[in-house]
């Protein structure tokens, strides 16, 4: 036998070890994991009842730091559906832009040029804004908003932050950063907080837009399109990157108080295709999910992860009492246990659709004892959360549409080139 051969062999023999049992360090303890493990495709304790949960939330869409939005007071009989048109955002599919409500209860959105309106709850414009040039408009920004004082805060996937009159829609200072911006925007006292697509997070003062400070995180040559996510809570800023990276810092001066991997070394490779979902913060928890089969429930006070579970979502979770609610991208709704991960019920919600197959959940909320999904296909589907049984289907329009919000007891969807409100 050549020495050639034989190292041949040996490398066969240790790549084969290597894979079969890959383990990654997570603070003190540590997770298999395993090659690749299918998404779930089939119902489990469908004709279980789940009991009523009578925790509401009010006005939970406004002003949420730790996206957590819960059993929503909501209700009505969708008689009435009324829209706002705008501009056609390009490649809307591909983002998730979200619909902003001001502390007042008034609407801010953008459309496909980058102009910014507000708007009153009955979709009546008050003013709009363009603070871009020929050149930025023709490259179809991408806006996220926040809220301090009197003051909107915008920035964007071009790389430049402002500050708007909420009142009059003046621009108050508007300037260039460094990289361009790929995450919602949280705020505390006078500072807002957003993630780059270099996986920095900012922290920049509302007064002026100067940067206080910034922590790097591992960055990826490839960058994903898919908005990352922040939560703020007692003083400790969470944010997740685009390799799966949850942090923890103080939120004052950006010092570290723990990071948790949730990824293999070999998701550097695949950094664009990974699709994490919001974080929730809710019961002293992190929870989030990804596209890769991982559902995590993480420990907010050490970074140590309590359970992982085996569901493919990309959907930002919903967490009342002590159940879990998600979609799984394949449509598969999932009740969870919150103290020990396990799965109590799994509910097909599209198995009344013909072309189930084709039809992505893009969102959805949980309010009193319904579930309202917003799907790819332009369709709103309402279920029971209690039985699980599809009670109604809506058709807003034939494409995407995003998740619900509500305010005052109305539901708002976006889609690339309306608004549409539903009482």
């Amino acid at each position: 036998m050549s020495k050639r051969f034989l190292y041949i062999v040996i490398l066969i023999f240790l790549t084969s070890c290597s894979l079969s049992n890959k383990k990654i360090e997570i603070n003190d303890g540590t997770i298999n994991i395993f090659e690749k493990i299918e998404p779930i495709k089939k119902e489990f304790n469908s004709d279980l009842k789940i009991k009523s949960l009578i925790n509401l939330k009010n006005r939970s869409f406004l002003n949420n730091k730790t996206n957590s939005n819960g059993n929503i007071n909501f209700d009505t009989n969708f008689t009435k559906i009324s829209s706002y048109k705008f501009r056609k955002i390009k490649k809307f599919e591909f983002h998730q832009p979200e619909l902003f409500f001001t502390n007042s209860d008034e609407i801010i959105f953008f459309n496909g040029k980058g102009t910014i309106f507000k708007l009153n709850q009955n979709l009546e414009e008050i003013w709009k804004i363009n603070n871009y040039n020929k050149k930025e408009i023709k490259l179809n920004p991408i806006l996220y908003f926040a809220q301090i004082d009197n003051k909107l805060i915008v920035n964007d996937n071009l790389s430049k932050i402002y500050s708007v009159d909420l009142n009059t829609g003046k621009i108050i200072w508007s300037r260039y950063s460094n990289s361009s911006f790929n995450s919602d925007i949280k705020t505390y006292k006078e500072i807002f907080y957003t993630i780059d697509f270099d996986n920095v997070i900012r922290a920049i003062s509302s007064k002026n837009g100067n940067e206080l400070w910034n922590f790097q995180t591992e960055n990826s040559f490839i960058k994903s399109e898919k908005k990352l996510s922040i939560v703020i809570k007692d003083e400790i800023i969470f944010f997740v990157n685009n390799l799966g990276d949850v942090t923890a810092l103080d939120v004052n001066n950006g010092s570290l108080v723990w990071q948790t991997p949730t990824q293999t070394n070999t998701i550097y490779q695949n950094a664009f295709t990974l699709e994490n979902s919001d974080l929730v913060f809710e019961n002293n928890t992190i929870y989030f999910s990804n596209n890769k089969n991982e559902f995590f429930s993480i420990d907010a006070r050490t970074g140590s992860i309590k359970w992982a579970q085996s569901i493919n979502s990309s959907l930002r979770p919903t967490i009342i009492e002590n159940l879990i609610f998600t979609i799984s991208n394949e449509g598969y709704l999932f009740i969870i246990d919150d103290p020990t991960g396990n799965i109590i019920r799994i509910t097909d919600i599209f198995k009344n659709f013909k072309d189930n197959l084709k039809i992505k959940p893009i969102g959805f909320i949980h309010a009193k004892n319904k579930i309202y999904v917003s799907c790819s296909n332009g369709r709103l589907v309402i279920i029971n959360s209690s039985t699980g049984i599809q009670e109604n289907i809506i058709k807003i329009n034939n494409s995407k549409i995003s998740r619900p919000y509500v305010l005052n007891n109305s539901m708002y969807l976006i889609k690339d080139n309306s608004i549409t409100k539903i009482d």
